[in-house]
């Protein structure tokens, strides 16, 4: 699986111009799922987003995660964060899953979250979105766990 992760003091998923989700301080991450992930690839995502240390200690530094701060949690089907763009014009979907596997893996992730961690919320896969957020620093990283 691939998230881009971003630290954010503030996230809305907006669908038919209806609020679906909606964080304060926290993680806003739009994830994406490929051919060979498995629900092992769901589960160590989940953990590294919510645990990745991003958020600033008392010195400045960026050493405390989701979990230490108690912030909010977003999480967005993006499909096209599996898109090949190594050749040409048009990006290549070969990796991608399935829409069904995509489905089922973000939906499993879903229930995984919501056992997880209380403040979690979601973007709707399959839909049309619409994603808005601040980004505090800017803060954004790139996680995979393919191969888990």
């Amino acid at each position: 699986m691939i998230s881009i992760i971003q630290r954010v003091t503030t996230a809305t998923v907006t669908v038919d111009r209806q609020d679906i989700g909606k964080i304060g301080t926290g993680i806003m991450a739009l994830v994406a799922v490929e051919k060979e992930d498995t629900v092992k690839d769901a589960q160590r995502l989940l953990e590294r987003i919510l645990n990745y240390r991003i958020f600033a200690d008392e010195n400045d530094r960026m050493n405390l995660s989701l979990r230490d701060i108690n912030g909010g949690l977003l999480l967005v089907p993006q499909f096209t964060l599996a898109a090949d763009t190594q050749k040409g014009n048009r990006p290549s979907f070969t990796s991608a899953a399935s829409p069904e596997k995509g489905r089922e893996l973000f939906a499993y992730l879903q229930q995984h979250a919501r056992q997880s961690y209380p403040q979690v919320e979601f973007g709707r896969f399959g839909a049309d979105m619409q994603v808005a957020l601040v980004n505090n620093g800017p803060v954004t990283f790139t996680l995979k766990t393919h191969g888990s």
